[in-house]
């Protein structure tokens, strides 16, 4: 029996959840236009992070960067490159409260050598139960 969206075993109907927003900058343009270094690295911090993946894809654009996105058990990450201006859009939302969407961005951050970190967050769903 698959569970619906939003549930995990420790949390079913949960409807409540983290999203983390996040820029990070001073990054190596290399590394931003690395398609499989990035799908990796996602998905390595993600899991760090007790987020479920189920599935990673990605885009490689020309000239340069990429876009790369996991479906999650918990919901969804996403991160869209800037090789140009070494910087890149991260996008993590988790439902319940195992996985831990902010370290799966400072993960992603230590990953890149981001030389700058700025993220928001933004709790969704029933207040009282977002981790």
């Amino acid at each position: 029996m698959s569970e619906a969206p939003c549930q995990t075993e420790e949390t079913v109907g949960l409807f409540a959840g983290q999203h983390v927003l996040a820029e990070l900058s001073g990054v190596s343009a290399d590394l931003l236009d690395d398609e499989q270094f990035l799908r990796h690295a996602l998905g390595e911090v993600l899991t760090q992070a007790d987020a479920t993946v189920l599935e990673v894809i990605s885009k490689k654009f020309e000239p340069q960067g990429v876009t790369v996105l996991a479906l999650l058990s918990e919901s969804h990450a996403s991160i869209h490159t800037y090789p140009e201006v070494g910087s890149v859009f991260v996008d993590v939302f988790t439902c319940g409260t195992r996985a831990k969407p902010a370290l799966a961005v400072q993960l992603l951050a230590d990953a890149l050598g981001a030389a700058h970190v700025s993220t928001d967050v933004v709790t969704r769903g029933i207040k009282e139960h977002a981790a």
